[in-house]
């Protein structure tokens, strides 16, 4: 009997230690040779980090030196994958880890992944990340189609033009603040980046939340310290059961993503007690995304049809990931370009002055503006 029982924990140990070999050898380098013959080169894979430490190594001398508004972005970006476009060619191959990742810079090719999208799905390897939220960009196929489907109206323009105080309120709450700043010698240089961060941060809470501003904004500050942690966490390679390891970082990262789903159940149990009561949404996006969810519900007389509670949690979730960080890199940068371009800035304002003179900006002149276009 004893024999019996060595045998079959030989058999497991093995089993194991193939499937972990496979894993982290055998499979990453058969997918090497297949892509290799494909015509897409990289660096050879190295066991377990992949191109990882070289990644980092690239990152830290990025990051180690000033930039110049006139030098290029891409090597302080992203100094590993414009590395490698830049040895390998515009269609070559990088390793995360055992995976590999294709890069793909000619626009034939690009064009053809999405008239087939439905044949690349999306990546949900590392569970860390899906802790950050799954939502919208992370499904595929129907259930894809029916969250799009539910989550559209919220974005009509009727709907968003409703949104516009609050976009005009945080916008001249940071205007303030530069107003009011003290300048010794007519100028001085401020760092934007932590005053847009929270201008952005603080739209996206009144128009995701309305009245719940204040609770919106603290989901935003648990989100923010989770992205850090996870951010930090997939520096490394990812392996398979570790979060459930007691440490410190995943207790931590734990209780923020409870924290951050208790507040949302709670804002959630409160607005749908709002919409029984007083038979309309409001005019937020957490409001309209339920009024869309409970109207497909009511119509096809299926509740199964509409969205979870996990769903629509993960959706505000995702609202933040996407929305905030986006934002702020979006204003940052066009404020870098008309730094560097004057007299487009001296156009744009002269047309803003033009169009709305004195008066708050409104949704309908808005679309008098051509040269601060909406396109």
């Amino acid at each position: 009997m004893s024999g019996l029982i060595a045998a079959l924990f030989s058999i497991l140990i093995l089993t194991w230690a193939y499937r972990v070999i496979n894993w982290l050898w055998l499979t990453p380098k058969r997918l090497e040779r297949s892509l290799n013959q494909q015509g897409l080169k990289g660096s050879s894979y190295k066991f377990l980090y992949g191109d990882m430490k070289e990644n980092m190594e690239k990152m830290k001398e990025a990051t180690s030196k000033p930039i110049n508004l006139s030098d290029d972005i891409a090597p302080r970006l992203i100094p590993h994958i414009h590395w490698c476009l830049q040895t390998y060619g515009k269609n070559s191959i990088t390793w995360l880890g055992p995976k590999p990742r294709v890069l793909l810079m000619e626009p034939e090719l690009t064009k053809e992944i999405f008239n087939k999208i439905s044949q690349f799905h999306k990546v949900r390897d590392n569970p860390l990340v899906r802790l950050l939220a799954t939502g919208l960009v992370t499904y595929d196929d129907d259930k894809w189609a029916k969250h799009r489907k539910l989550i559209n109206p919220a974005f009509h323009s009727e709907k968003l033009k409703n949104m516009l105080p609050a976009f005009y309120q945080s916008t001249s709450e940071l205007v303030s603040i530069w107003e009011n700043l003290d300048f010794e010698k007519g100028s001085c240089e401020l760092d934007v980046w932590p005053d847009v961060h929270n201008m952005t941060r603080n739209v996206i809470s009144r128009t995701a939340f309305g009245s719940d501003y204040e609770e919106g904004k603290r989901v935003f500050e648990l989100q923010r310290e989770l992205i850090d942690l996870v951010m930090q966490a997939s520096l490394s390679v990812y392996i398979p059961g570790w979060r459930f390891v007691p440490t410190k970082m995943n207790r931590r990262m734990k209780a923020l993503n409870q924290d951050i789903v208790a507040t949302l159940c709670a804002m959630i149990d409160k607005k749908e007690k709002v919409m029984t009561e007083s038979k309309t949404a409001s005019g937020d996006l957490l409001g309209l995304l339920l009024e869309s969810n409970l109207r497909e519900a009511n119509e096809s007389r299926n509740k199964s049809v509409g969205m979870t509670l996990h769903d629509v949690i993960e959706e505000c979730k995702l609202f933040y990931f996407a929305g905030q960080e986006t934002t702020s890199v979006f204003i940052v940068w066009t404020l870098i370009l008309l730094s560097q371009h004057q007299e487009w800035q001296e156009r744009a304002r002269n047309e803003v002055l033009e169009v709305f003179g004195p008066e708050k900006p409104n949704l309908d002149r808005v679309h008098h503006l051509k040269i601060v276009s909406l396109q």
